[in-house]
């Protein structure tokens, strides 16, 4: 009976939409494993780490824009995934969380392999569902308990995000599947389009559109058309580059201080430009339309429901100030492109990466810390899609979320050498069966470089820092990448990271380029430099 329950619930999300499962082996979670490698149309990914495996899902998930379910054994195998869940939840991930467990009389007596599964992510899922051990007379309720945790996963009536699924079997664990309930009709209807957001009043005035997660290219797009001045971080693309620097100074930052904020999803990295929000004590506007907005410093003032509409002439807004802002953007980045590369430097290697990323058209993954602050301050334009895991911010599983972007696909990633190592189980199981081509570049600077720009450099004697929070950490990383199989090598120029990137890319398969730079006080001072060179070429147009 458990065999044509588990093929129950793989039948109805497969007809849903789900496209892909991620398996992690487990002798309890064999009647899943067993329905899920039996459903015509899906593809499945067997990695040996849970926690890998769920970083891999949440990949898969952001590069296919659909749920993507992951499927582990009972125990601390379950929690393996909280790490994936906590930035699923908070970055609107959806995920099927799917965890085998033990019958309720086998909890609590000593049985191996036996946690409370129950609730185990807490409030960070969309929905709990534990059905208990299957039974024929409760086959009626299996589709509609498959269809729940689907929609619930999407979004459909709330944000998108995890779901959790915690299913009891017994022995034995390999069985049949028989004839399965009858599917029903189709009972969603289409996704709401776009809501225009009302009594915005914007028109004519300087509006500065600040972007974070979850802000599409098509609603980025209509900010633009709309005139007004858009910048964000790394993961939206088409954007005004190097906002970091107008933040930073004060000449630049009262020429270029907006009528009017609109915010738009996630936070972006800058804290200088986070502080100019504030600064300047303008009205800003929340608008819903890419998601819940983010608001850690207070800053705004009105919320409205709906997203950016052109046609709307209340919300255009004055295409000079708009102009000024670009004018602003190309300034900088012509200083940054014209300048030496005789050293490659931590914004050299992001900006060479999302200059290969943009002439192939591949997908990029950027890593916390460092990398997703070079790309946003220093980069050009992204011109297509960027991922990185911006919902809870930590460096656990780039690497396994890089691969499962990249999987049956090609993507570039940039991460530090911490949080490479950090994941390096990622890399035992690989792109898998699904195949594809992942670059993995990888800052060397010998440890955690974001500390050195923290007030803990300056104030803590230099070996108390290095061993709190430099974390030197003394692998040859080519070296770790060729023990588990993949091609690795070391650059230290541009040009030769730029001909490693597109050969790995042409190459298939997993390739690690591991890139040189400078030591990490050197890298903060480097960043000083260019901070000032770039507000000497913006302030030229004042």
């Amino acid at each position: 009976m458990q065999a044509t329950f588990a093929a129950t619930l793989f039948d109805e999300w497969r007809r849903a939409g789900l496209a892909d499962v991620v398996l992690a082996p487990g002798s309890r979670s064999t009647p899943l494993a067993l329905a899920a490698a039996a459903t015509e149309g899906l593809t499945l990914h067997v990695r040996l780490d849970e926690r890998s495996a769920a970083f891999f899902a949440l990949g898969r998930a952001l590069a296919s824009a659909r749920p993507v379910a992951v499927v582990v054994t009972s125990g601390t195998a379950a929690a393996e995934l909280h790490a994936a869940v906590a930035e699923a939840d908070l970055a609107r991930v959806p995920l099927l969380v799917v965890t085998a467990d033990r019958p309720p009389e086998l909890r609590g007596v000593g049985a191996p392999q036996t946690i409370l599964q129950s609730h185990l992510y807490g409030p960070m899922v969309r929905l709990f569902e534990e059905p208990g051990v299957a039974r024929a007379e409760a086959a009626p309720t299996w589709r509609p308990l498959a269809e729940r945790l689907y929609s619930a996963a999407r979004g459909r009536r709330g944000e998108p995000g995890p779901v959790h699924l915690n299913a009891a079997f017994v022995e034995p664990l390999v069985g049949t599947a028989y004839d399965l309930p009858v599917a029903r009709a189709e009972t969603d209807g289409p996704d709401p389009g776009p809501v225009a957001a009302g009594d915005l009043d914007l028109a004519g005035r300087a509006v500065l559109c600040v972007v974070g997660l979850g802000t599409s290219a098509e609603t980025a797009a209509r900010a633009r058309a709309a005139d007004w001045a858009v910048v964000g971080d790394a993961t939206v693309p088409n954007t005004l580059a190097h906002a970091d620097v107008v933040a930073r100074d004060d000449a630049l930052a009262a020429w270029l201080a907006p009528e009017v904020v609109v915010r738009l999803g996630g936070a972006p990295a800058s804290r200088a430009l986070a502080a100019r929000l504030a600064d300047w004590g303008v009205p800003v506007v929340a608008l819903d339309g890419a998601g819940p907005v983010a608001d850690p410093d207070g800053v705004v003032t009105r919320r409205r429901i709906g997203r950016p509409d052109p046609t709307d002439p209340t919300h255009r807004g004055d295409p000079r100030y708009a102009a000024r802002w670009a004018a602003v953007s190309e300034a900088i980045e012509s200083y940054l492109a014209e300048r030496p590369d005789e050293v490659l430097d931590e914004p050299a290697v992001a900006r060479a990466v999302v200059a290969v990323a943009n002439d192939e058209g591949v997908d990029l993954v950027v890593g916390s810390s460092m990398p997703v602050r070079d790309v946003e301050w220093w980069a050009p334009p992204r011109r297509g899609r960027v991922f990185a895991n911006r919902g809870a911010n930590g460096i656990d599983g780039v690497v396994s979320t890089a691969l499962g972007v990249a999987a049956g696909s090609r993507a570039l990633a940039l991460v530090g050498d911490l949080t490479f190592l950090h994941d390096v189980s990622g890399l035992v199981s690989g792109l898998g069966a699904a195949g594809g081509s992942l670059v993995l570049v990888v800052v060397d600077n010998r440890g955690g470089g974001i500390f050195s720009f923290l007030a803990q450099r300056a104030l803590l004697a230099p070996e108390r820092f290095e061993a709190l929070f430099g974390t030197p950490h003394g692998h040859d990383l080519v070296a770790v990448a060729r023990a588990f199989g993949a091609r690795a090598t070391r650059v230290g120029d541009a040009a030769a990271l730029a001909a490693e990137v597109a050969a790995g890319l042409a190459a298939g398969g997993l390739h690690v380029v591991v890139a040189t730079v400078p030591e990490r006080d050197e890298n903060v001072e480097r960043h000083d430099r260019l901070i000032e060179g770039a507000v000497r070429a913006a302030g030229a147009l004042r």
